[in-house]
């Protein structure tokens, strides 16, 4: 894997228990890239994230994401790869009994930071990123969807994540939302840290179009159209 890539898979099975979902996966992303998964449900697309983010292991071929080997990648290894993850999903999974502040502390805290004051600027930073620092006192309730899936963003970038992985991120929000939503992730993207977005909303990838890779048939498909 060179220094500009993130993640690597070749010649990769993906497997639900025994049944094959994908063969032959090859892709590669590189860092400050940003693309969209599509496909059908039930055509992989969760079976490819989830052996990116450690929740499955692969079958034959290799595969490299963030620097770990999928093949020697242990139990005790998945929560240091999530680390280098930022994962994003459509249900915000916010805690929904405390602020803003305390809800990306706990995240903080739950990935080994001590310092108050790192803890605090880190916070600050992140919120900085997606437009919301002055809405670290709030409760999620207090805030409007496209607020919240900001601050899940602002979490995911926490610990400096080499990739993001989006997971129907706009799929709970208005249209004019879901742009804004879109264009805060590209805007990560181009400040290096690669962005993979599964999605259903075609008028958003034609309204801002990007390298497109899609699951059906049993295989993944690099470099599509719509």
């Amino acid at each position: 894997m060179s220094g500009n890539t993130v993640i690597t898979l070749k010649s990769v099975d993906i497997y639900q228990q025994k049944h094959l979902v994908l063969s032959n996966v090859n892709l590669n992303i590189n860092k400050g890239e940003f693309l969209y998964l599509i496909g059908q449900s039930g055509s992989g697309k969760s079976s490819l994230l989830k052996i990116i983010y450690g929740d499955l292991y692969i079958g034959n071929g290799e595969g490299l994401i963030a620097g770990f080997d999928l093949k020697k990648l242990h139990e005790n290894d998945v929560p240091y790869l999530r680390r280098k993850l930022g994962i994003v999903f459509q249900d915000f999974h916010l805690l929904s009994d405390r602020s803003v502040e305390k809800n990306l502390e706990f995240a903080l805290r739950a990935t080994g930071w001590k310092d108050k004051t790192q803890i605090e600027h880190r916070m600050l930073d992140v919120l900085e990123k997606v437009g919301l620092r002055s809405k670290l006192k709030k409760m999620p309730h207090e805030l409007s969807g496209g607020e919240q899936q900001r601050i899940v963003i602002a979490r995911a970038l926490l610990n400096n994540p080499e990739i993001i992985l989006a997971d129907e991120p706009t799929g709970n929000l208005d249209p004019a939302t879901s742009e804004e939503i879109v264009l805060l992730l590209r805007d990560i993207a181009s400040s290096g840290t690669a962005v993979l977005m599964a999605t259903h909303d075609y008028q958003i990838i034609r309204n801002m179009p990007a390298r497109i890779i899609k699951t059906a048939d049993g295989v993944l498909l690099d470099q599509v159209e719509i």
